[in-house]
């Protein structure tokens, strides 16, 4: 009898119900949809992080610029004055034969993006656009200046 009852029962629970698998895909979807928002704000943070990295990098390579050329390169010459001996502009006598930055063309933002600079010879200032590529914006989407020390 026991084999009987057993036979009898597992061909009462032959599987899920349509409604329990929908059940189960909704709540999966929801699951998924929280993990991949953490995981792209997660990514975001990490490029701003690159960024104010990049553009601190940038900052140490202009002072040896300015060391050695007794000026920053101007808005006109760019940040490609660190990668080739500028020809416009006041000339760097000391600029070294292997340039400041050993690169075909000026790395670029995490967004692919190229970084904004100005300056007048004698200050500097870096930026980027930042995640939405526009000017302006809030919060994640804010535009992302090179952070001076305070003296």
């Amino acid at each position: 009898m026991k084999k009987k009852s057993m036979l009898h029962l597992l061909r009462q629970s032959g599987g899920f119900s349509l409604i329990e698998i929908l059940i189960a895909l909704t709540l999966l979807g929801i699951a998924g949809t929280f993990v991949a928002g953490q995981i792209f704000k997660q990514l975001t943070e990490g490029q701003i992080k690159a960024t104010n990295i990049q553009m601190g990098n940038y900052k140490s390579i202009l002072q040896d610029f300015r060391r050695k050329c007794g000026r920053y390169p101007t808005t006109d010459q760019g940040l490609e004055a660190l990668i080739a001996k500028p020809t416009a502009g006041k000339e760097c006598k000391n600029y070294p034969p292997d340039a400041f930055m050993e690169a075909d063309e000026v790395p670029r933002d995490p967004w692919d993006e190229e970084y904004f600079y100005e300056s007048d010879g004698k200050k500097f200032n870096i930026w980027s656009y930042g995640p939405d590529r526009e000017e302006g914006g809030e919060g994640s989407d804010a535009d992302i200046y090179l952070k001076k020390k305070k003296n």
